[in-house]
């Protein structure tokens, strides 16, 4: 909620300010969040569904922190109780606040079983070092003949939150999972009842790794941290980027005792400011020892630090090269002892040769061995907006360029081909699928576009892919504006744009099969876009939509063969309000016959929501 009263022209249908919390929200905060801020902020709507202290709370420490830097303390109070309507609290809300009846018998310290690996699981972000996507048959023991079958098992809420987007792990039995309210949960995986929370420094949306009994991730502020997977009692914390606007979003991976992290931001969204120097954030690549947190090696996506380049129409010095987030989890390719990570745009002039790319680093030094850019002079950041020109917003640190936006926000999947080949499966937000041949320094094999693409558009969070398959979801969200009396000019989905899911062959990138997205009818706020990480098992696709429906479908044709509308209250099991919304960001996690996945996604103008949701065939 930083100081956009400099960068926007308010829209004339804002009400007067009744009081002084509206008098602040509508100076600091309405701009972003009355028009969704191109579908990156939260709608009031969605912070007003929040108690005053979880938002106070997300200005100090948590999502919003670098956006409500300058707002003054006393006045985030005010702006936190009107958006609530209700008093800020002194009850402190805490980890250990939980419910003592939501806790499993024994905790917190019960351990975790001696030989975890022995069980079905799944562990971080893409269930290997391939980052396929794909349970096989004996871990997910969940036939595709059964998937008609799914019953709700159990939900859990994560209180006070309005997101759910931290993909939950399974390993030994329990379930590892982050929220946006800064605490990582160790949950019981049949019941969902609480071994231990832990508090972070700030929001965890990356996907927990288990390895030696340590849990691994990272935060909202560039921390990366390894827990005791059974106390949940800190081992060591280490912040592995100092950036004012640098966050953890993918996945952490754990190979030969060495952490590897990648290190995005959201320097895009304060580039919008005129007053802000924008940008400087460059994306990295870090290895940590595991054992100890210490730093190994620190590569950049970009090369060179950012230099003074220009001045805009304000006078505010602007610098670049900037950008090369690093979104998604890397891939480990044992075989070539290299990395691959996917890069996103820059933030601002001149581009650099590494983003929107696929990068090649050397697990032993980071050294960069190959990269592919797929596009280039791709420099974009929140003040070009998305369409909100039109509703008066100043674009001072626009580039020149109007640029397309086209990160690569998910991983590349490394799979084999016949002959003793291999690929490089990585989906874009240009719409564009490719394979690139990891032997020969990315050469493309084939390209395939599937949708148009766009800021919300292409591929979002990523494909699966089996031995013969890549199954790959399409976002191409339409974001609308319509004038709203009580919101201003608001950010609204498209009811009637997105989606789909396609199937293609992998040694050429033909389409085998596609079907189309479901339909929204009179539910709003409701997109059929499909931004969801796709999570296959033996016949069977799994893709989340924004319109709240958590859907199977055949791998052989694309059939639909279960659908469960997650747009609703739940009675959580630790008996925390819970509700399901669009459903966007991590995929399903399928262990031992359960299909765990979360629903509430207040991006993008999604409808908002706070449970992860445990399904099986018999229900119990």
């Amino acid at each position: 909620m930083r100081a956009f009263i400099t960068l926007f022209i308010l829209s004339s249908a804002l009400l007067r300010a009744q009081s002084p919390g509206e008098a602040l929200y509508k100076a600091y905060c309405a701009a972003c969040h009355d028009s969704g801020f191109g579908g990156r902020a939260p709608m009031r709507a969605a912070l007003g569904s929040m108690s005053a202290n979880r938002i106070y709370a997300s200005m100090n420490t948590g999502v919003m922190m670098s956006q409500a830097g300058l707002v003054p303390m006393p006045q985030r109070q005010l702006i936190a109780e009107f958006l609530s309507g209700k008093a800020l609290s002194n009850a402190i809300e805490r980890a250990d606040k939980i419910a003592p009846s939501a806790f499993c018998a024994g905790a917190p310290g019960r351990p975790i079983a001696a030989d975890p690996w022995s069980k079905p699981h799944w562990n971080g972000w893409g269930n290997g070092d391939e980052n396929h996507r794909f349970q096989p048959g004996p871990m997910a023991k969940l036939a595709a003949g059964d998937v008609g079958k799914l019953k709700l098992k159990w939900a859990f809420a994560y209180p006070g939150d309005v997101m759910a987007y931290a993909q939950p792990t399974v390993v030994g039995g329990r379930i590892f999972v982050g929220s946006a309210g800064r605490r990582v949960y160790s949950l019981d995986a049949k019941s969902g009842c609480v071994y231990w929370a832990y508090q972070a420094e700030a929001f965890v949306r990356s996907a927990v790794v288990m390895e030696n009994n340590t849990a691994y991730f990272g935060d909202g502020k560039g921390f990366v941290y390894g827990v005791n997977a059974s106390t949940g009692v800190e081992i060591w914390k280490t912040r592995v980027e100092t950036h004012s606007e640098a966050r953890i979003t993918g996945a952490v991976k754990f190979f030969n005792d060495r952490i590897f992290v990648p290190v995005s931001s959201f320097e895009e969204g304060a580039g919008a400011n005129p007053m802000y120097e924008c940008c400087t954030f460059r994306g990295s690549v870090v290895a940590l020892d595991a054992k100890s947190g210490k730093m190994i090696w620190k590569t950049h996506t970009i090369d060179e630090e950012s230099k003074p380049v220009k001045k805009n129409a304000a006078g505010t010095q602007l610098r670049g090269p900037s950008g090369g987030a690093v979104w998604a989890s890397p891939t480990i390719d044992s075989k070539a002892k290299v990395l691959y990570a996917s890069t996103g745009d820059n933030y601002s002039e001149p581009a650099a040769g590494m983003t929107d790319s696929i990068i090649a680093m050397d697990l032993d030094t980071g050294k960069v061995v190959w990269f592919r850019q797929m596009t280039t002079g791709d420099v974009w950041n929140l003040a070009c907006g998305m369409g909100l020109k039109s509703l008066g917003v100043d674009e001072m640190n626009c580039p020149d360029k109007d640029s397309p936006d086209s990160d690569f926000g998910s991983s590349p999947v490394l799979v084999n081909l016949p002959g003793g080949k291999r690929a490089l499966i990585a989906g874009q937000k240009s719409g564009a699928v490719y394979a690139l041949d990891p032997d020969q320094r990315g050469k493309t094999i084939w390209q395939t576009k599937l949708g148009k693409g766009g800021k919300v558009g292409g591929v979002q969070w990523g494909p699966a892919a089996d031995n013969e398959k890549a199954y790959v979801a399409i976002s191409d969200a339409g974001v609308q504006f319509a004038p709203d009396e009580k919101a201003g000019m608001a950010t609204t989905l498209d009811p009637k744009v997105g989606g789909g899911l396609f199937a293609l062959r992998l040694t050429d990138g033909e389409k085998v099969w596609y079907t189309k997205p479901g339909e929204c009818g009179d539910r709003r706020p409701c997109s059929p876009a499909q931004s969801n990480a796709v999570t296959a098992i033996p016949g069977v696709v799994f893709s989340g939509s924004l319109d709240g429906h958590f859907r199977a479908y055949s791998t052989k044709d694309g059939k639909l063969l279960w659908d469960f509308d997650t747009f609703r209250e739940f009675r959580a099991i630790n008996g925390v309000p819970a509700r399901g919304g669009g459903i966007d960001g991590p995929g399903a996690t399928v262990v031992d016959g359960i299909v765990y996945v979360n629903s509430g996604y207040a991006f993008t103008g999604g409808a908002p929501g706070n449970v992860l949701l445990a399904f099986s065939v018999d229900g119990k």
